[in-house]
């Protein structure tokens, strides 16, 4: 496995992330609003799963893609099924921008998670990540205007769910390869929607073929783009890089589609990535027994 550490590759893969998972919140919302979202999810699994094959193939086949942890695939990919359910969903509801915004939520909730199920340390830059994090959702949501939208807490919940599988991919990094922890995603997921697809089957228009295929591809080689960035660099580089998807996101939905971002979601974001950034300084004690 090439674990060359190199920043200008990580960027240059971040890159690659960054472009492919706004086409994909675009091509998302296209395709939802003419098809259900179980048969999208179906397609977007069936059609990545044939695109994914050639690397599969050049790899060894099916048999390299032999595991020990399949539990942990298992779960972690029926969770990251309703997260990214649930954001499709939203993304039928509110702006993109609001969208991708509350989905940085999600290393909040991966460090509360860490904390109180890994017994990681809680340190004073972790919780004020946390506090800001949720000052931020608070910002956007609004419950006190009484303008709360239902897409607004599905995407919480998304990013909560975002949150816990990342944290779940994160252990299965140690012992699996990128391609197998793509082919198990993709293997999962597709049989956990196979009955509610077909249960829901309409077929789809040609044009909508078209953004199905555009989401597959997208989707999937944006997954290996990101792996690939975290083997080049340290998530201390990484991650921030993908901070720029907030003002992507919102550039795209102003200009397709006209979106405006109003003060409080820029307060609310502006919160929630002051939380993450915060959330990567180092632990002391960490740094020091490095060192030593």
């Amino acid at each position: 496995m090439d674990r060359t550490q190199s920043k200008t590759l990580a960027a240059l893969w971040m890159a690659g992330w960054l472009s492919l998972t706004v086409i994909v919140a675009v091509a998302g919302r296209e395709a939802a609003r003419e098809i259900n979202l179980f048969q999208l999810m179906e397609m977007r699994s069936i059609l990545g799963f044939l695109m994914l094959y050639p690397l599969i193939h050049a790899s060894g086949g099916f048999g390299a893609m032999r595991t020990a942890r399949l539990p942990q695939h298992i779960a972690r990919n029926l969770i990251h099924y309703g997260a990214q359910f649930g954001w499709f969903f939203a993304l039928t509801l509110i702006p993109i921008g609001q969208v991708v915004a509350i989905e940085f939520t999600m290393p909040i909730w991966t460090a509360i998670l860490a904390a109180t199920f890994l017994g990681e340390r809680m340190t004073i830059w972790k919780i004020a990540a946390i506090v800001l994090g949720i000052v931020g959702v608070v910002v956007i949501v609004r419950p006190a205007a009484g303008e709360i939208n239902p897409g607004q807490l599905v995407a919480l919940a998304a990013a909560v769910g975002f949150g816990v599988s990342v944290a779940m991919v994160k252990s299965l990094t140690r012992t699996e390869q990128t391609l197998a922890i793509l082919f198990w995603m993709l293997v999962v997921q597709s049989a956990a929607g196979l009955l509610p697809a077909l249960y829901v089957w309409t077929w789809p228009p040609a044009h909508i073929w078209g953004w199905v295929v555009v989401i597959a591809f997208c989707g999937t080689v944006s997954h290996y783009c990101m792996a690939r960035a975290m083997l080049h660099a340290d998530a201390t580089v990484v991650i921030p890089m993908d901070f720029l998807r907030v003002p992507l996101s919102a550039a795209a939905g102003w200009l397709i589609y006209s979106e405006r971002l109003d003060l409080f979601t820029v307060l609310g974001a502006a919160l929630i990535l002051t939380g993450n950034l915060l959330n990567l300084k180092p632990n002391p004690s960490t740094k020091a027994s490095v060192q030593s």
